[in-house]
């Protein structure tokens, strides 16, 4: 039996445009534009590298739920979260030092509350992203 691989690789290319942005891609999916952000003496309005940090974080959190709440057959009507990053100077660079992640669960059924709870929490422990930082990364998860 021929045994798959455990290494996946993703490609994308940034490419400078005009001041301090850019648009990044990758094959087969929509142009990004990035910017340095305004505290950084960059533009307003446009995705920065800390915005994306950010948001890898949330989303990852979000997609493993998915994943891991279908395998459990958990019913839910709604996810949204919220996620934010505290970026700080450390020894003199700046780092990302801690993200919290607020999910907003609603469930079809009040029973299933105990098993959405372990879900999320199971979610935040297997997120490939939030293994892959240094940050430490917070979940307060409301479940309804």
């Amino acid at each position: 039996m021929e045994q798959k691989s455990k290494v996946y690789m993703y490609h994308t290319t940034v490419k400078w445009t005009e001041q301090r942005k850019g648009v990044t891609s990758c094959a087969g999916k929509p142009e990004v534009q990035v910017a340095t952000p305004p505290e950084f003496k960059g533009h307003a309005g446009i995705w920065s590298p800390e915005d994306l940090f950010v948001a890898s974080a949330n989303v990852c959190l979000m997609t493993t739920f998915l994943a891991v709440a279908e395998r459990a057959g958990l019913a839910f009507s709604s996810y949204e979260s919220t996620a934010e990053g505290r970026l700080e100077l450390v020894e003199g660079k700046f780092q990302f030092t801690a993200i919290t992640v607020r999910p907003s669960i609603t469930l079809k059924s009040g029973d299933d509350v105990t098993l959405a709870k372990g879900l999320i929490e199971k979610a935040e422990r297997n997120c490939l992203i939030s293994n892959s930082m240094k940050a430490t990364v917070t979940l307060e998860p409301v479940i309804r």
